[in-house]
């Protein structure tokens, strides 16, 4: 069904945030100099929250500088060869880039030069949703490739030649179905799909990071699965993730419809885990190629770890929360009743350590840690008792002990 989008950007919230209306003023939104663009611009049009601002104008980064900082704003030069400065006002930032041509790229990044043309600053734009603009003061849209159109649509669709666009960045590849996923739906006859079938093998070219950082934003919306399975179908993963398989889908879709079921936000590394083989040294092998922290990669392995323990806050004791609820949700340890007895739980220390054990009686020497180890077990058994019932465990323990060493 075609959305009804409005005629001009509307009053929100974003719009009216403390210094927005003189960041825009001191830019020269009044004469024509600046405009909202982009995610703002596309995501107020369909009457959804709106993160980020970005504005686009004619002046130079060197301008923008000055003008912000004569305002009385910070300025933070977070990209300013690229023709982008950061106004931070109140303390949340806005993204300010000069209107831009590209004069050569390479797949993976472009060299850009400064211009006054907001036609030709739209041009360079992945989407035609993405190429939205809108004056701040009174709302006009200015729209030059039927991005509109596209957005009243549900249609993502590449300004240009698809096949040339993808050439410029590979990225845009992940960006197509992360962007599918979140405001279009799945054409696979449309050029634009069709040329990401094709070049997909160009998503070697990328760094790895690049690759993880858009593989987790689509695997963050609320559900990618349907896209997912056309990705698998049509072997987009193939050239840099081959582990994700079919397989992996019918996980996915379990996994979204538990995380639903219970109220769990998702969780981008789980539903990755969903995707991959149940195989922790697969998973390692991917965390490793993907660059993921250390801590991702413990996560990963934990999940796909079996673990012997008789309830799910043992679990939590032994491999932390993130991934007893990763083995709980994926369906691969108790139930999703027992979620509620971890989410917000704390594991407790063990109340005893071994210069107690020695002091109840224990010799000093290794069997302390091994006494140490098999008491711990009995007290995650026992539901983490207090110390009184945990010494009453130890006393058990080291009982059986001494006969065995007598």
């Amino acid at each position: 069904m075609k959305a009804v989008l409005p005629e001009r950007l509307p009053d929100a919230e974003w719009r009216a945030r403390s210094g927005l209306a003189r960041l825009c003023a001191v830019l020269g939104a009044g004469e024509g100099q600046a405009r909202f663009v982009g995610g703002a611009v596309r995501d107020g049009l369909l009457g959804i929250p709106v993160k980020d601002v970005d504005i686009a104008t004619v002046h130079l980064p060197e301008a923008v500088v000055e003008r912000v900082t004569g305002a009385g704003f910070k300025a933070v030069p977070t990209g300013i060869a690229h023709g982008t400065v950061t106004a931070v006002v109140h303390g949340w930032p806005v993204e300010i880039t000069t209107l831009r041509r590209d004069v050569s790229t390479d797949g993976r990044r472009a060299t850009v030069a400064f211009g006054t043309d907001w036609r030709e600053d739209a041009a360079r734009r992945d989407f035609t949703m993405n190429a939205l603009y809108a004056d701040p003061v009174d709302g006009t849209l200015f729209d030059y490739f039927g991005g509109l159109d596209d957005l009243a649509a549900h249609r993502v669709r590449f300004i240009g030649d698809p096949h040339a666009r993808i050439g410029e960045d590979h990225l845009r590849i992940l960006r197509y179905f992360r962007f599918t996923a979140r405001f279009g739906t799945v054409d696979r006859a449309s050029a634009d799909y069709r040329a990401c079938v094709d070049r997909a093998t160009s998503l070697m070219a990328l760094s790895r990071e690049r690759i993880a950082d858009e593989l987790f934003k689509l695997l963050a919306l609320p559900d990618p699965s349907g896209v997912v399975a056309a990705m698998i179908e049509d072997r987009i993963f193939q050239p840099v993730l081959p582990e994700i398989g079919i397989d992996g889908l019918a996980v996915l879709q379990r996994l979204v419809a538990a995380e639903q079921a219970t109220g769990t936000e998702p969780d981008a590394l789980r539903r990755l885990l969903a995707l991959l083989p149940p195989d922790a040294a697969v998973a390692d092998q991917v965390a490793a190629r993907l660059r993921l922290s250390n801590k991702a990669r413990v996560r990963m392995t934990a999940a796909l770890t079996p673990r012997d323990t008789p309830h799910a806050r043992g679990l939590v004791y032994g491999i932390g929360t993130a991934a007893a609820m990763d083995q709980i949700l994926l369906g691969r340890a108790f139930d999703l009743a027992q979620l509620a007895d971890i989410v917000d739980w704390t594991p407790p220390r063990l109340p005893l350590s071994g210069g107690n054990l020695i002091g109840m009686g224990l010799e000093p020497g290794p069997q302390v840690a091994r006494a140490l180890q098999a008491l711990e077990k009995q007290w995650v058994a026992a539901g983490f008792p207090g110390e009184a019932e945990t010494r009453a465990l130890a006393d058990q323990i080291l009982v059986s002990w001494l006969r065995l060493n007598q």
